[in-house]
Order: structure tokens, then C-alpha cells, then sequence
């Protein structure tokens, strides 16, 4: 059974303001999860999972279980993983560490990713990963956190971790959903575009996305935490197609699993 997510410290450096309350759904607005199949127009690889967090239920795609890589998505695991265990040995970072954690985050940027990663010793990270998180289709690659072997049921199960608090930790799970939830840039794609503005300000995402050298396909990795589910797309295409051609394959089955009414 999957928990809610854990209560953590509001201030991260001494005399920093406390963190925004968590933001909910206005009440006018209901959230429907659909698990059945959805029609997606696709080339190439497609997956997609749905765990609804009040039962524990994964449902998804016939390929869920099928590998495909993380790229930027695993992001917020690298964060989580140094954030937990800063916390365990009684280690605040200081301002310029959590800058670094926050273009991370919110600006998926890579040199910030490649230093925290070398901080928690690379492919031991993802090993710990998929201890903590109970992953049973991931295996790191090398030492390279974009190449991170994982399948659409794993990625909502590190949603799942994330949210509940296995992690970050009890201290800082909310602050790193906070930051998830102001994702931007070229990273703000996917699932929760789907979604209208008052429900989209309440997920939290962390994307992937690589026009990989190696097969000259683009990969793109989606995943969406809100509140009571989690959405992991993953989708590998032709290059020729584009970037946008991914998210659009993000949004099309967020729109469909994820539904809101008035």
C-alpha cells in the first residue's frame, strides 16, 4: 500500500522562508483515473503506467514492463538520493548546494546533475534506487545516470517513492515535489500540459528527453505526480520526427488516463 506523502522540515538553510503550502485542487474540480487502453496514433515505442496511489494498483499498457532509458527523469531520484543522505548523517547543505539541486530540478540542468551525481557515488545511486524504490525491471548503466534502464512500471513506482517519502527522506520530500511542480523550460512537457491550469499547478513532473547518437532515435521519458496517482510515459521514435512529436505522445496519454471535471 502506498502512503501519502511524508511531513518534512519547512527551511532548508537557517533563515531561509518557509516552503508554500502544498498546493491542492479547487474542490469544484473531480479527478477521474481511467485505466483501460488508450488510443494513441504512434511510430516507434510506446509504454505507459498508472499506480493509483489509494490502492497501490499499477495498470497500464500491454508493455509496461518493456526497458527503455530515463534520460533528465531520473533527476529527481539523484536529488533525492543526496538530499536523504545529507539528512542521515546530520548534514545541512548550504545555499549554493540547493541552487544546484534546484537548476537541476527545475532546469534539468546536466552539469549540476553530473556533480550531485559523482557526490552520491554514481552507479551505487541507482543501485539504491532500485533497493529503496523496489524496482524489479531498472539496472543502472555504467555510470551514467542517463542511461538508466527502467520500464513505465518502475517509473511510477519511483513516483510513488517520491511522493511517500522513501526517497528524500521525512525532511525533504516536500521541498523536492515543490520544486518538481516548478519545472520549466524546454522540460515542461508532457502529462500535466494536458491537464487544466488549477489541477496542472498541483503535479509534480520530471521529464526525460535525447536524441540518442547511438540509434538515432528520439527518447523521451514522462513522469507525473499527483495527487493520489502517479503517470509514467515512456516513448522511443525516429528521429526525423522531432522532439515535439514525444511530448505530444506525453500529453495525448495524460489526457486520456488523467480526467477532470467540473
Amino acid at each position: 500500500m502506498v502512503v501519502d506523502a511524508a511531513p518534512e522540515a519547512t527551511r532548508w538553510v537557517a533563515g531561509a522562508a518557509p516552503l508554500p503550502p502544498t498546493p491542492s485542487a479547487p474542490p469544484s474540480l473531480t479527478v477521474s483515473l481511467r485505466r483501460g487502453p488508450v488510443y494513441v496514433d504512434s511510430t516507434g515505442f510506446l509504454s505507459w503506467a498508472l499506480l493509483d496511489r489509494r490502492t497501490g494498483r499499477i495498470s497500464g499498457s500491454a508493455n509496461l514492463t518493456a526497458p527503455s532509458d530515463t534520460m533528465s527523469m531520473v533527476k529527481s531520484w539523484i536529488a533525492a538520493d543526496y538530499l536523504r543522505m545529507s539528512a542521515e548523517e546530520g548534514v545541512t547543505p548550504d545555499e549554493a548546494r540547493m541552487r544546484q539541486l534546484t537548476i537541476m530540478i527545475r532546469d534539468s540542468d546536466n552539469a549540476a546533475a553530473q556533480a550531485i551525481f559523482k557526490l552520491v557515488g554514481r552507479r551505487a545511486s541507482i543501485e539504491r534506487l532500485i533497493a529503496i524504490c523496489r524496482l524489479t525491471d531498472s539496472s543502472p548503466y555504467r555510470n551514467r545516470w542517463s542511461n538508466t534502464t527502467v520500464s513505465a512500471r518502475d517509473t511510477v513506482r519511483l513516483g510513488a517513492c517520491l511522493a511517500d517519502g522513501r526517497a528524500a527522506g521525512p525532511r525533504w520530500t516536500r521541498w523536492l515535489l515543490n520544486e518538481m511542480r516548478q519545472v520549466r523550460g524546454a522540460g515542461d512537457f508532457g502529462v500535466r500540459a494536458a491537464l487544466p491550469v488549477p489541477i496542472a499547478e498541483t503535479v509534480a513532473i520530471k521529464n526525460g528527453w535525447l536524441l540518442r547518437d547511438e540509434d538515432k532515435l528520439w527518447h523521451v521519458s514522462c513522469l507525473a505526480i499527483g495527487a493520489g496517482w502517479v503517470l509514467a510515459v515512456l516513448a522511443r521514435y525516429p528521429g526525423p520526427l522531432g522532439f515535439g512529436y514525444g511530448t505530444e505522445l506525453c500529453r495525448k496519454v495524460g489526457a486520456q488516463v488523467v480526467r477532470v471535471a467540473a
